[in-house]
This record gives C-alpha cells, sequence and structure tokens, in this order.
C-alpha cells in the first residue's frame, strides 16, 4: 500500500474531538502537501466517534498513500477520563495504520520540540514558525492540531527512521 515512487510521511496529533493531520514529502527540500484536522463531535456516542476516526483516518490514507507515520505519543494529565478516552482515540489511530501497512514511528512531545526548533521548551508559536519557514508556507496552518501534526511529519522526516 505505501507509495513507491515519492517518499510520503504522516504525521498525526491524536485526540478524541479534533485530530490532526499533516502530509509531507522530500524533494530537495521537504514539501508541504496537505493538513487538516479530523473532528468528533462531543454528543457523539463515544464508539461512532472512534469508528468516524478510523473511517476518516483510512480515506485520507487511501488518497495521501503515505509511506510512513509519525504518531505523537500521549503527554498528560490530570483527568483521567480525558486520558483515557484519547488513548482510545489513540488506539484506534495506531490499529488503522497497522490495517493499512503504513510503518509507525512515535515522538514525545519534547522530541517533537527538540527536532523542529532545537529547544525542548520551545513555544508553540515558535514550532509553527518554523513549520512555516521549513515548509515555506506563508502562514502556519490555523489549526494547532493540524500545525502540530505537520511537527510530527517533520520530526519524522528529520529522525531518518523512514
Amino acid at each position: 500500500m505505501p507509495n513507491s515512487k515519492k517518499k510520503i510521511i504522516m504525521g498525526i496529533d491524536p485526540g478524541l474531538a479534533t485530530i490532526g493531520y499533516g502530509f509531507i514529502t522530500l524533494e530537495k527540500n521537504p514539501q508541504f502537501i496537505a493538513c487538516g484536522c479530523i473532528e468528533t463531535k462531543a454528543k457523539t456516542d463515544f464508539n461512532k466517534r472512534l469508528n468516524i476516526i478510523n473511517k476518516e483516518l483510512t480515506q485520507l490514507i487511501k488518497k495521501y498513500k503515505p509511506n510512513i507515520c509519525g504518531v505523537e505519543q500521549l503527554f498528560f494529565c490530570k483527568n483521567v477520563k480525558t486520558a483515557m478516552n484519547v488513548g482510545h482515540a489513540r488506539g484506534v489511530i495506531i490499529m488503522t495504520l497497522g490495517q493499512n501497512k503504513i510503518p509507525i514511528r512515535e515522538f514525545t512531545p519534547l522530541q517533537i520540540k527538540q527536532s523542529i526548533t532545537s529547544y525542548g521548551r520551545a513555544t508553540k508559536k515558535q514550532v509553527e514558525e518554523m513549520i512555516k519557514l521549513t515548509l515555506n508556507l506563508k502562514q502556519a496552518p490555523k489549526r494547532d492540531d493540524a500545525s502540530d501534526a505537520l511537527a510530527i511529519a517533520l520530526t519524522t522526516l528529520y529522525s531518518k527512521k523512514y
């Protein structure tokens, strides 16, 4: 299933309500392909929300045909219920990638910030600015989750584990 011509790298910022995704490729320099968010509504049945994540992620994989995917590791949390729900969503994400034979690399938020800005305690704004510069974008993605996903894709590229 992976794309054999051009290396396509996907990044995913896991969540339950909002899952950020980003796609890049490497030609001479990293190139932006697409980014956005999968969203599920809070009032929707929990199982249905997980199914929406699976279905929409599968559609993205079929459309962009990534060779590898970077996924942010969970980092939290004060609210155990929220952590558990995001953990379930992350499990669906990993399962969907596995079903589509997409290799997965996992990174902590610290590793991502370090990779993108060379500083593990960088602010979101600093990370966004580096994404914008690196991918030659006119502006950073409007949604934090999409921006984070592009940072994860770039971290995957820089990790040389693809």
